[in-house]
């Protein structure tokens, strides 16, 4: 996991916020810094998805970042036919997820970037929304 530094230096201009590929690089270290017990909230997600998923169903997460909330889902779903779909507006976010996704072997993932407000929610049994 990379460090955060990003504001590490004095800016001169600062400019909003984005998740930019910088951003992307080290959110790993920035989220679990800034969320008090962001692993207990991940690893409650993949209990949720455990008990509620149903078969032939989907599981949305919106605003997946680099899919952590994804990932357990995928690895506590065990159910039939189950799709995953996670959905970022950040393309470098969404480059992450799907490199975290691959290492992970979580097969069964539709990856979109895209406006959450865009996504039609359809035959949902579960959909997270997490610091979005």
């Amino acid at each position: 996991m990379k460090k955060d530094d990003l504001y590490s230096q004095p800016l001169e201009i600062i400019g909003d916020f984005v998740f930019d590929e910088r951003v992307a690089n080290i959110f790993t270290d920035m989220i679990q810094r800034s969320v008090p017990g962001y692993n207990v909230i991940i690893g409650m997600i993949g209990v949720l998805a455990e008990q509620y998923v149903c078969e032939n169903s989907c599981c949305y997460d919106l605003g997946c970042s680099l899919g952590a909330a994804t990932m357990a889902m995928r690895q506590k779903t065990n159910k039939e036919n189950v799709k995953i779909i996670a959905v970022d507006n950040s393309p470098a976010m969404i480059k992450k997820c799907q490199e975290n996704l691959t290492k992970a072997s979580a097969a069964s993932v539709e990856l979109l970037c895209d406006d959450i407000c865009n996504v039609e929610i359809k035959n949902a049994s579960m959909v997270v929304l997490n610091f979005t």
